[in-house]
């Protein structure tokens, strides 16, 4: 365990030097959820039957959850560029736990998306949204949203080792996309056709989005919702559970063969 913590710590470290040094990368990343919260706010908003301010406060926690959801896309990239590049197999020559190299990724993507989320809840905050709950619900809230980050990016890292190449990874991380669209992120289920409204609440991200916006008291757990969505917190404690008892022995191994 000692091994894994000294060897996980360098990887992070190292990690965070790679993102460092691509500043550009890191302003678009972080900036996007800011641009999505001012469009969707104020353009989709007007279209809405809620009101205008109402909305925004119904959206940040689903752009803070959408965004959490990136951690696949952002894991599945970096793991792939580096297998690619084969910085993937000079790290398996080095005496270090088989653990550590994944761990580093992750837990560096983990530091920068807490960083991240400051300058979106203060733009939040100018646009209306507010905590309306405690503030322990509220801690909690953020605490629930990073361990989700942490799932979606060993989920992300299994598969960009198992598609070993930039291209690849580009092209399916694009498609999750779609991921927070089929979900309550944006809008509610209430209104979808049944098969659908089942299909988003059993998405993981409406389990986290509707945990936090009961935690920061911005929106009611809505009537005759699916399990995950009915009692929030625990679904997505759940979910978190799952994604991670999977796919971290997954990315481990996965790591630690190689190309066999």
């Amino acid at each position: 365990m000692s091994t894994l913590a000294h060897d996980g710590n360098a990887m992070l470290g190292r990690q965070l030097r790679r993102i460092r040094n691509n500043p550009g990368l890191l302003v678009l990343t972080q900036t996007m959820p800011i641009t999505m919260l001012l469009f969707f706010g104020y353009v989709f908003g007007s279209a809405l039957a809620m009101p205008g301010a109402q909305y925004r406060s119904f959206l940040v926690p689903g752009l803070l959850v959408a965004t959490a959801a990136n951690g696949l896309m952002t894991g599945m990239f970096q793991a792939a560029q580096d297998t690619h590049r084969g910085v993937m197999d000079r790290f398996r020559t080095l005496p270090m736990s088989r653990a550590a190299v994944p761990l580093g990724q992750a837990g560096a993507d983990l530091v920068v998306t807490a960083v991240g989320s400051v300058p979106f809840l203060l733009v939040g905050l100018a646009v209306g949204w507010r905590i309306e709950g405690s503030a322990l619900e509220a801690v909690g809230a953020l605490g629930l949203l990073l361990l989700f980050r942490f799932a979606t990016a060993w989920v992300g890292i299994f598969l960009g080792l198992l598609t070993r190449n930039e291209e690849a990874a580009g092209q399916l991380g694009g498609a999750t996309f779609i991921l927070p669209l089929l979900s309550n992120a944006y809008i509610p289920t209430e209104g979808l056709p049944g098969w659908l409204r089942t299909l988003a609440e059993w998405n993981p991200i409406s389990a986290v989005t509707m945990a936090l916006r009961d935690l920061f008291g911005n929106a009611p757990v809505p009537d005759g919702a699916a399990w995950p969505v009915a009692h929030p917190v625990a679904g997505s404690l759940a979910w978190c559970a799952v994604l991670l008892a999977v796919f971290v022995p997954l990315a481990v191994r996965r790591y630690a063969r190689g190309e066999r």
